[in-house]
């Protein structure tokens, strides 16, 4: 049962839709197959430091870097309609 002007089940719908980029961007970072010998991003040539520690590492360091705070940026919570921050 949704209220206000939401349609039943968008809530179950957003729940889903936060798993699955969840999800979505775990798997993205697993080792899988051959690390590459240049960022595909920057085409900068990745260490073999790094490509022996991180095994399918697909980046350089610092575009690594940046796609960490772009992914931890849009992590959390979609509090705007909840009904608790309504009330207070």
């Amino acid at each position: 049962m949704a209220g206000g002007w939401a349609k039943d089940g968008s809530v179950q719908e957003q729940i889903e839709s936060t798993v699955e980029d969840a999800v979505e961007r775990s798997r993205s970072r697993l080792p899988g197959g051959e690390s590459l010998t240049h960022c595909e991003e920057c085409d900068e040539q990745i260490p073999e430091a790094r490509r022996t520690a991180v095994p399918g590492v697909r980046l350089c360091i610092e575009c690594q870097a940046e796609q960490d705070k772009r992914d931890s940026a849009g992590a959390g919570f979609n509090r705007r309609a909840s009904k608790d921050s309504q009330l207070r």
